[in-house]
């Protein structure tokens, strides 16, 4: 195999390798194996949502793509250092990114896998090391505590923020807490438009942090046009974990005397909160859009993507809320320039 000279070309190739895959082939058959073993250690891991993911970044890695992300930054530091990463296992390769970052900009990283994702990061990192030899022992994986590092970049709950930022707080630290995705309708999107809407609302079981958990809807705006978008993804009830936490939020919520909107397998409940259990979506009606951008601007901390048709600050198509580039970092925070000031 030629030897590649820049950490971009190893890239590029695993994206080609992604954007080819294809079952019948022999050369993916490890890649299904570890599929296989994804789902059996978490059965939100099915094959749809890890193909659905991998396919994502063959998109992502491409040459146009990964020149543009990393032109601005002066790369690779020329002094490297250790990265600790702790990684969140809600959907599928969620933490990838940051591997790629360290990688990219020429550090090393000890690293801890969630116990929810603990074989599609490794098994990438093995055919990187085949596509390119700069990569080699880069990489360390614990099951363990994280020891020895430089600086961190963590990622949990709010509560196990506070505990990271307490733990890490004598080295350079990158701490990112609970998110969520918002929708705001104009009352005037079409059928593709709605479509994109139930796509970002429905995607990994509606487990990201770029999941549309909280719809902004126009006063008397018809809630049957929610239902009617949702309704091709009924078959998200074939998931036996998926209907037994849209079974129990239903049961909770009707023992609560909350009123709500079912449709069979999503519950919709008008609240105030972004974050909203599987299977149930939160909605407020607002009657002014420009008061709705200001609470939006003031809640800013507890969005992470905002999905709208609509010519909103930083809001990306409905449709496209779980395809983020490179550069549209988590939590608003640039992973590159942390990393390339060490």
């Amino acid at each position: 195999m030629e030897v590649l000279k820049s950490p971009l070309d190893g890239f590029i190739q695993l994206g080609e390798y992604l954007r080819a895959i294809r079952q019948e082939e022999e050369r993916y058959a490890p890649l299904f194996d570890c599929l296989q073993k994804a789902e059996q250690v978490n059965g939100w891991f099915n094959q749809k949502n890890c193909l659905l993911a991998l396919k994502a970044w063959g998109e992502t890695l491409q040459a146009d793509n990964l020149a543009q992300w990393i032109a601005a930054y002066q790369l690779p530091n020329e002094d490297p250092k250790t990265i600790g990463l702790i990684l969140a296992g809600n959907i599928p390769l969620v933490g990838f990114h940051d591997v790629l970052s360290v990688l990219i900009s020429g550090h090393q990283a000890n690293i801890k896998l969630s116990s929810s994702d603990p074989f599609l990061i490794p098994f990438l990192y093995e055919r990187l090391q085949e596509f390119s030899p700069l990569f080699k022992d880069r990489l360390h994986f614990t099951k363990d505590r994280l020891e020895k590092f430089d600086a961190v970049i963590a990622t949990g709950s709010n509560n196990a923020a506070r505990y990271f930022d307490y733990y890490f707080s004598k080295v350079p630290h990158l701490i990112r807490k609970n998110r969520n995705g918002v929708a705001v309708l104009s009352g005037n999107e079409g059928e593709q438009e709605l479509a994109g809407l139930a796509q970002d609302i429905t995607q990994y079981f509606g487990l990201g942090c770029r999941s549309i958990a909280k719809l902004y809807l126009p006063k008397g705006y018809d809630l049957n046009l929610i239902f009617g978008a949702l309704y091709p993804h009924a078959n998200l009830m074939d998931s036996a974990k998926y209907a037994n936490n849209y079974d129990y939020n239903k049961a909770v919520f009707l023992m609560s005397e909350f009123e709500l909107l079912d449709n069979g397998f999503m519950l919709l409940r008008e609240h105030d909160s972004f974050g909203s259990p599987v299977a149930c979506l939160h909605y407020t009606f607002y009657d002014q859009l420009e008061e709705l951008e200001q609470e939006l601007e003031q809640e800013k901390e507890q969005i992470q993507c905002i999905s709208s048709s609509l010519p909103l600050k930083n809001a990306v198509p409905l449709g496209k809320a779980q395809q983020p580039a490179l550069w549209d970092y988590a939590d608003g925070v640039d992973t590159l320039a942390f990393l390339s000031q060490l």
